[in-house]
């Protein structure tokens, strides 16, 4: 799940020209100093060059006001990357009969539920994969973002009641929540937890071992990084580099769409097991070539964003989404990549097949434009392109994205109309249901009106008036994004519904508030 933040002064990393099985030649030295430069707190980077890992360390602090060093074996949250590991946890299962890939979701769990009846009989394990359901982009994401007090079925059963977006198959929308539904389907055929299955078939199996899959083993882990983001306000991405609490973001319910946790060097591991098409380096193999083929290959059509001129080089000319990756171009070459965000914490895992290379880029911020600088400029060094000043691009646009963000809501706060709220605070408290989500309580306090979304731990805090009959979410915690609560009256003056969006307009997608319709619950009603 990605976070769009502001960036600091921009600095150049410059690689020289590709040098076959090594790195750039002083990548250590210039990530430093671009990590200094930036402010970000600590970074890992993994790269892989013919079956050998030719980078695997780490720069800067585990968490800001200690010492503790990033290294090799410092756990990094890596969030939806991990979509590629949960499909390869069913790539065993296929290679092991159990499932097939074409296999109707309910063939293994006949109580699972779409929306749509149609659609319920005939959603296959591949589909559940691929981004084309029919649900929207993120929709059904604050079910576990930030942490729910649901188990995994629990969630997988509220999908029934996700109302599509757009037909079945018939276009892309990044979502979360039917990973969910892919790691219960794995409890359901092996008796094991997807946690446990993972960690157990994938992790441990594939060399992967400071790896960990749930969050009490992350947190049981000395050597793991914490979360931080700049926060000022409304707008993430200003201000201070801040510790954030940790927390168990993704927790039981949707961490088979990114809630595990690897160091450099275990993404090393799995680049090399990626490279060879499910081969261990000691021998033997973790999935079967077939289901390797099987999960680099593209399924559903995603559209390609414009990029600015100063970016063109970086629009990819095809594009498309597979089992758990993202399959484009870049300088002629096919890409196979994922990026994942979680809060305080963001990654890319990158592979040039064709040149048998790979790397992982993991850090313990949420500084997008140091990542993306250098994702591109590691491409172009094995790519034996030239310099292009890929990390001065990249922030510069973050930059610009931001001040957007802000000059927008300075704009909006400048001229709220000064009116309402019609009715005396009261009469908006009460409990309002949502039919995918549950319920969300307004109550009254001595400082006026709170929220409290009931599945979601912390998600509670006051509400301020904005204008006419909305107001705003004032969040006791401060990296919880702020919403717009906006109630409708009938000719009587009777709250009939309450209806949510994001304050920011470039609020992360898995904020899905718009998805909510609530309605009063018994005797409101």
């Amino acid at each position: 799940m990605k976070h769009i933040h502001l960036i600091a002064s921009a600095f150049v990393l410059t690689v020289p020209a590709a040098a076959w099985a090594e790195p750039p030649v002083d990548i250590a030295q210039e990530v430093e100093a671009l990590r200094q430069k930036i402010g970000a707190p600590g970074i890992a980077i993994a790269i892989v060059e013919d079956g050998e890992t030719t980078l695997a360390r780490g720069w800067g602090v585990r968490k800001l006001g200690e010492s503790a060093p990033v290294d090799g074996e410092t756990l990094f949250q890596t969030g939806s990357t991990g979509k590629a590991k949960t499909a390869a946890a069913l790539a065993i299962l296929v290679d092991e009969g159990k499932i097939e890939w074409d296999d109707p979701v309910i063939k293994h769990m006949p109580w699972f539920r779409m929306y749509d009846p149609w659609v319920t009989r005939e959603i296959t394990i591949r589909d559940l994969l691929v981004h084309n359901s029919g649900l929207g982009l993120g929709q059904g994401d604050l079910l576990f973002v930030p942490r729910t007090n649901l188990t995994r079925r629990e969630t997988v059963e509220r999908v029934a009641h996700l109302k599509p977006k757009t037909s079945f198959r018939s276009g892309y929308a990044y979502d979360n929540i039917l990973y969910a539904v892919a790691g219960q389907l794995i409890e359901e055929v092996t008796g094991q937890t997807w946690e446990d299955f993972v960690r157990e078939r994938v992790l441990r199996a594939g060399g992967m071992d400071n790896a960990t899959s749930d969050s009490p083993q992350r947190f049981a882990t000395a050597n793991r990084s914490h979360p931080h983001a700049r926060l000022s306000g409304p707008l993430r991405g200003l201000g201070e580099q801040q510790v954030l609490d940790e927390r168990d973001e993704l927790g039981r319910t949707a961490a088979p769409a990114g809630g595990l946790a690897l160091s450099a060097e275990d993404m090393a591991d799995w680049l090399k097991i990626q490279l060879a098409h499910g081969a261990l380096p000691d021998g033997g193999r973790l999935f079967s070539e077939e289901q390797a083929s099987e999960m680099w290959t593209p399924v559903t059509i995603m559209p390609i964003s414009q990029l600015p001129d100063p970016l063109k080089p970086a629009q990819p000319t095809s594009q498309a989404y597979a089992l758990g990756w993202q399959v484009s171009d870049y300088r002629g070459h096919r890409i196979i990549s994922h990026g994942g965000g979680v809060f305080g914490s963001i990654t890319r895992v990158v592979m040039i097949p064709d040149l048998d290379v790979g790397f992982a880029i993991m850090t313990n911020s949420e500084e997008s434009g140091m990542l993306l600088g250098l994702t591109y400029d590691l491409l172009d060094h094995y790519l034996d392109a030239p310099d292009y000043d890929w990390t001065t691009k990249w922030q510069t646009w973050f930059e610009q994205r931001l001040e957007g963000g802000r000059q927008f809501l300075q704009s909006a706060k400048a001229a709220p109309a000064g009116v309402g709220p019609s009715l005396e605070l009261s009469r908006y408290a009460g409990s309002y249901r949502d039919p995918w989500y549950g319920d969300v309580v307004i109550g009254e306090g001595p400082n006026g009106l709170t929220i409290d979304f009931t599945s979601t731990p912390r998600m509670t805090g006051q509400l301020a008036h904005w204008q006419y009959d909305s107001f705003v979410t004032e969040f006791d915690d401060p990296a919880l994004e702020p919403a717009y609560v906006t109630f409708a009256l009938d000719a009587d003056g009777k709250v009939t519904g309450v209806t949510m969006k994001p304050v920011s307009k470039i609020a992360d997608f898995s904020w899905d508030y718009q998805d909510l319709d609530l309605k009063p619950v018994g005797e409101q009603q």
